[in-house]
C-alpha cells in the first residue's frame, strides 16, 4: 500500500483530507509542525508528500529543501499563495506540483493519483523514457520516433529528457535553464533555448507549427504534454 506524508498545520484541513486520501487506498502519516515532520522523515519511507508551504514553526520550502537531499519522492505543495513567483519558487526548489487554497477536492485527489501514477512509471524504467511517441534509452544515449531513430544534438538530448522526466508539469525557462547548462559551461539565455526548443520540435512533432508535445504555457515556461 503507498505511503503519503501529509505535513499541514490546519486540523480541519488534516480531518477531510486525510480521509479522503484514505478512501483512495493509501496510508497517511501526519506533522504539524516542520520539526516534527523532520522527525518523521528520517524514520518513514514515502512514496508522495504533500507539504503546506506556511508551517507554525518553519516553511516547507525549507522542508522540501531538506527531503530533495536525499530523495526524489514526488513533493506537492499546498498553499494560500497563488502569485506566480511563489509557484515558481516552490518549483525551483524540487516541489513536483503545486495547488492553491481554496482546491476542490476531486482535483486534489486527481492530482496525487497522476503523480504516483508517473513515479511508479519511472521507477519500472529507469533505463527508458517512453512517452508520445518518443522513447529514449538513457544507457544508449539514443533517442526513437515511432521506433526510428533520430539524429539529435547532446543539448538537445539533455532538455527532451528534462521533459520527458516531468511529464505534464510546467517549466520555467529558468528552471530549464538552471538544470542544464551550469556555470562550467557556455552561457545559454532564454533566446537561445527558443531556438533549442524549436529544433527539438522539428524532430520529435507530427506538425512542429502546432506543437502537441512540447507545448508553450503563456507567461510560465514550457511542459511535455503527454497525450497518448
Amino acid at each position: 500500500m503507498k505511503r503519503i506524508f501529509f505535513v499541514e498545520d490546519d486540523l480541519s484541513l488534516i480531518n477531510g483530507l486525510s480521509f479522503a486520501i484514505k478512501k483512495q487506498g493509501y496510508e497517511t502519516d501526519i506533522a504539524r509542525t516542520y520539526l516534527e515532520a523532520e522527525k518523521m522523515w528520517i524514520n518513514g519511507k514515502y512514496d508522495l508528500v504533500i507539504l503546506d508551504v506556511s508551517l507554525p514553526d518553519g516553511s516547507g520550502y525549507d522542508l522540501c529543501k531538506n527531503i530533495r537531499q536525499t530523495s526524489k519522492v514526488p513533493i506537492i505543495f499546498l498553499t494560500a499563495a497563488d502569485e506566480e513567483t511563489d509557484i515558481i519558487m516552490g518549483l525551483d526548489i524540487g516541489g513536483d506540483d503545486y495547488i492553491t487554497k481554496p482546491f476542490k477536492l476531486a482535483v486534489f485527489l486527481s492530482r496525487i493519483n497522476a503523480l504516483l501514477r508517473r513515479s511508479d512509471n519511472f521507477n519500472r524504467a529507469d533505463a527508458e523514457l517512453d512517452s508520445n511517441g518518443i522513447k529514449v534509452q538513457l544507457l544508449k544515449g539514443e533517442v526513437y520516433k515511432d521506433n526510428e531513430l533520430l539524429d539529435v544534438t547532446a543539448s538537445e538530448y539533455k532538455l527532451l529528457c528534462l521533459f520527458m522526466q516531468n511529464p505534464d508539469i510546467v517549466l520555467s525557462p529558468e528552471q530549464i535553464l538552471s538544470k542544464l547548462w551550469d556555470c562550467d559551461e557556455k552561457y545559454i539565455d532564454s533566446n537561445t533555448l527558443t531556438v533549442y526548443i524549436r529544433r527539438l520540435r522539428t524532430k520529435i512533432e507530427d506538425n512542429p507549427s502546432q506543437p502537441k508535445k512540447i507545448v508553450t504555457v503563456r507567461r510560465m515556461g514550457y511542459k511535455w504534454n503527454t497525450v497518448d
